[in-house]
């Protein structure tokens, strides 16, 4: 196993640990909020994580580039890049609804190569590095073996984005053809497919700092995780996650998202 991979794995794991414990002090406890531009929330835990993250990621890894959602990009020289989102699902966070979680992804060379996701409330960790499996603490994760849309579990954020998109009847498509659709927001529904409790999970509007930690453990609990044209680019605001039997269906679907 290469040894850089794996000490930045490491590292993650206990930044992302610390990070969203000190998340955890203010979750639930008045918190203020202030709004972006963009009309989402933000918190001075959200803040004050990344530059948890920042300082510890890149203290030991000096030469590493570094994106989060708060405080934008250092680029780096080494050919690593951290992807990090301080807390995911701060909508959840300041409502007192415990589905949020501190996630650290690591990129190569543009792939995204290990992923670290922290539920703090929940007192979770998944986890996941290329070639070594993804885990939920120290149990190992599958996808599940659902292949017909029938049995199908399809999870999604909200149906608003939907509307935003304008793709709202493709989305309800796939409503009509699964059995049962779940709104377990932001990062959780992409969790739940990983380890099996769900073959779909659907989004519109996403950033690189929602997917980057997600995707390794997806992909190394045997899903996958692309665009909706099937790519891999996880800069595009359209995501799809499954179980990979569903995948080719889904996307053929969505393909004409704009209606």
């Amino acid at each position: 196993m290469n040894s850089e991979w794996r000490n930045r794995y490491e590292v993650a794991q206990e930044a992302a640990s610390a990070a969203g414990a000190f998340a955890l002090e203010h979750f639930d406890n008045d918190v203020a909020v202030e709004w972006k531009a963009d009309a989402s929330p933000v918190t001075l835990a959200d803040r004050g994580a990344e530059e948890m993250l920042r300082s510890t990621l890149l203290g030991r890894f000096p030469d590493d580039g570094f994106l989060g959602e708060e405080f934008g990009e250092q680029p780096g020289t080494s050919g690593y890049r951290w992807i990090i989102d301080p807390i995911d699902g701060t909508r959840s966070f300041v409502r007192g609804v415990p589905i949020w979680a501190t996630l650290v992804g690591l990129q190569y060379r543009g792939e995204c190569i290990a992923g670290v996701a922290f539920l703090p409330a929940m007192k979770q960790i998944f986890r996941a590095m290329h070639g070594d499996g993804a885990f939920r603490d120290d149990r190992r994760l599958h996808v599940s073996q659902v292949s017909t849309f029938a049995e199908a579990h399809l999870f999604y954020s909200s149906i608003s984005w939907f509307l935003k998109a304008g793709c709202e009847q493709k989305f309800l498509q796939l409503v009509k053809q699964t059995q049962r659709q779940r709104g377990f927001g932001d990062f959780y529904g992409f969790l739940l497919v990983a380890q099996g409790s769900g073959e779909l999970m659907v989004e519109h509007g996403v950033h690189a700092w929602d997917l980057a930690a997600l995707k390794p453990i997806v992909e190394e609990a045997g899903g996958r995780m692309t665009d909706w044209t099937g790519g891999g680019d996880i800069f595009r605001p359209d995501v799809l996650t499954s179980n990979g039997l569903l995948h080719d269906a889904t996307l053929a679907l969505l393909s004409n998202s704009r209606e």
